[in-house]
């Protein structure tokens, strides 16, 4: 077995049990532990950054398809998490923005969150951490796709 495949299945296997011990491979449970789709908790993340976002860059944001954005904008809509209105320079599109609703459990989501990265960042070795969100950094820009802007 070459290096380069040892390598990769070390990758894998790390990858792998990070995805678990985070959580992430739960769908409906956000790795904060929060009972929500991990996808609208990123819609709601997006959305709390912004007053109002298109819908058009939701979808590159998320990275997915825009019939999946569709469905979980319309459904967060109908829970009443979220508002629409047309597009002010394109009347076929939408915009999208948090209700108050929306805000709070967004909110809710970012103090859990916190809590969660602050517990992890505990148990990693003061000296380690530059190291840790360097290799994060490194990840983070390997699974880059060019961004349409």
């Amino acid at each position: 077995m070459s290096n380069g495949s040892t390598t990769s299945q070390q990758l894998q296997q790390h990858l792998m049990a990070f995805v678990r011990g985070f959580g992430l491979h739960q769908p409906n449970v956000t790795p904060c532990g929060q009972s929500i789709a991990v996808g609208e908790a990123y819609i709601l993340f997006e959305l709390s950054q912004v007053a109002q976002l298109p819908q058009s860059d939701l979808v590159v944001k998320l990275r997915l398809a825009k019939s999946t954005v569709s469905r979980m904008l319309n459904i967060m809509q109908k829970r009443g998490w979220l508002r629409r209105e047309k597009h002010s320079k394109d009347q076929r599109a939408w915009v999208w923005s948090l209700t108050p609703d929306g805000e709070r459990l967004a909110s809710q989501i970012a103090i859990a969150r916190e809590q969660k990265f602050l517990h992890l960042l505990s148990k990693i070795p003061e000296a380690e951490i530059p190291a840790v969100l360097s290799a994060l950094q490194t990840l983070v820009t390997a699974t880059k796709v060019e961004e349409v802007n």
